[in-house]
């Protein structure tokens, strides 16, 4: 049987994607947690399962979501970031939980959290770079991710000094800055197409 004859000069039917724009749920998810487990770092309250849920749930998964839905548009920065920051979370939180189980596995030191937090800051300061073809928003908030993870690299370099718990708090502060950034992101674009003009504004005048 011959395989049906295509004609090239024949009309082509292309489907318009109606989808919502995705990127200020990731953007909320992102904020919200990386919000809560800063105020941890800054000294507000221990670390517990409010933290591990967000971190597993809103900033896990809810990212990992995200990232599949900006591939489907054809979003390589965004599949790469929400994806990444997705998983970024459930790794943070299983690197929590793991010691406590009855596997055996040994709690991260402070020398493999230092490389673990760096690399990712590295990571983020491509992601960074890339957003200098973006608004100013945006990137406000991948800068402050660059810098936190820059802090709590430090933190854990020094970790068990004075020195080092000062970077540790300091990182707190500057991550509850970074989730601010991120939300307001994320939310000036749900604002501005509800209001169908621009009520928050994304660049700097």
């Amino acid at each position: 049987m011959s395989a049906p004859v295509i004609d090239p000069s024949a009309p082509k039917t292309v489907l318009a994607d109606t989808s919502a724009n995705p990127a200020p749920l990731g953007l909320c998810a992102f904020g919200l947690t990386t919000f809560l487990l800063n105020a941890h770092n800054a000294g507000f309250f221990p670390l517990d399962s409010m933290i591990i849920g967000m971190g597993l749930f809103y900033g896990g998964m809810t990212q990992l979501f995200v990232g599949w839905m900006e591939w489907k548009k054809g979003a390589s920065f965004g599949t790469i970031a929400f994806t990444s920051y997705g998983m970024f979370w459930i790794v943070l939180c299983t690197l929590i939980m793991l010691p406590k189980t009855s596997l055996g596995i040994a709690a991260a030191t402070p020398t493999s959290m230092a490389f673990f937090l760096g690399i990712w800051g590295a990571m983020s300061a491509v992601l960074y770079y890339c957003t200098l073809r973006t608004n100013t928003a945006l990137q406000i908030t991948f800068a402050g991710v660059v810098v936190l993870f820059a802090l709590l690299t430090l933190a854990n370099v020094f970790h068990g000094t004075e020195i080092g718990h000062t970077f540790h708090t300091l990182a707190g502060w500057e991550g509850m800055f970074t989730a601010f950034a991120a939300m307001y992101t994320g939310l000036a674009q749900l604002v501005n197409e509800m209001y169908g003009k621009v009520k928050w504004p994304l660049n700097k005048a």
